[in-house]
Formats: C-alpha cells, sequence, structure tokens
C-alpha cells in the first residue's frame, strides 16, 4: 500500500474532500484538491479549512514517507502550525510539501533517546502556479512509552 493508499483508507477527511496524492517521497509531497462547489467560500474557491486540511494532509504526507520505518517506535505528531494566505484560491489546488531536515538526522536525535522536532513547508499553488498560501508544521517523533 502506498503512502497515499494508507492516509486515504485511514483519514476520513482526506476522503471527503477528494484529496489526491500525485507525489509521496522521503523529501516532498504533492497533493491536489479538486474544485468543488459544496466547499467553496463566500469568494467561490476553496474554503481555508479544505485548503487548511489539504496542506496539513500534504506535510503528513511527506511525513509518513521520511519516518514510516520508524512507525513501530515513535509516533508523528504536529506540533505546531502556521499558515499565511497570500492570493485567493480559486479552482482546483495543488499542495507540496517539504521536509525540513535531513531524515538521517531526526532518526538519529531519536536514537539518541531524543524526542526530536522538524520542519515541513508547504506552498499551496493555483492552476495559474501562483502561490495562494504557505503553510509551516513542526512536528515531533514522539517515542512510545
Amino acid at each position: 500500500m502506498t503512502v497515499g493508499e494508507m492516509l486515504t483508507a485511514s483519514v476520513p477527511m482526506v476522503r471527503t474532500l477528494g484529496i489526491e496524492y500525485l507525489e509521496t517521497t522521503a523529501e516532498r509531497a504533492v497533493l491536489s484538491l479538486p474544485d468543488q462547489a459544496d466547499y467553496h467560500n463566500h469568494l467561490g474557491g476553496p474554503h481555508a479549512g479544505a485548503m487548511f486540511t489539504l496542506a496539513e494532509s500534504a506535510s503528513g504526507a511527506v511525513v509518513i514517507a521520511a519516518f514510516g520505518d520508524q512507525l513501530s517506535r515513535a509516533v508523528p505528531l504536529p506540533v505546531t502550525t502556521e499558515m499565511a494566505f497570500k492570493k485567493v484560491a480559486v479552482g482546483p489546488l495543488t499542495a507540496t510539501a517539504t521536509l525540513g531536515r535531513p531524515a538521517a538526522d531526526v532518526v538519529a536525535e531519536l536514537d539518541a533517546g531524543e524526542r526530536p522536532e522538524f520542519p515541513v513547508t508547504v506552498e499551496i499553488h493555483r492552476a495559474d502556479g501562483a502561490v495562494t498560501s504557505e503553510m509551516s508544521v513542526v512536528w515531533t517523533l514522539r517515542p512510545h512509552r
């Protein structure tokens, strides 16, 4: 099962919004959100909640792709999230999430008995390529107790 298939199966909101996983690697994830009138805001574009879910899902996808082999000993959790809205979003959107630290460095901290934190940045683009939103998420790998 791919990361996208696993997350689609296990996260009901992803299925509800019709988010698609276009690419998932240990360095980046690319997801898309179709244009759906049921999830529009007062401007006729995707509601901020749908955009947040798209961006957070992209960040989670890159985290699972990078650290899926660590799930037997730690659970990935978001610590903080910040989102900036840059331009009006209309139509279908694409989110690209990028891991902000080398995965090996994060795993080394986990191996040392620490609870590592690491950033993931996300850009949301509309079809014309304009960046509509940016999200930054600090994630941690919390060791199982």
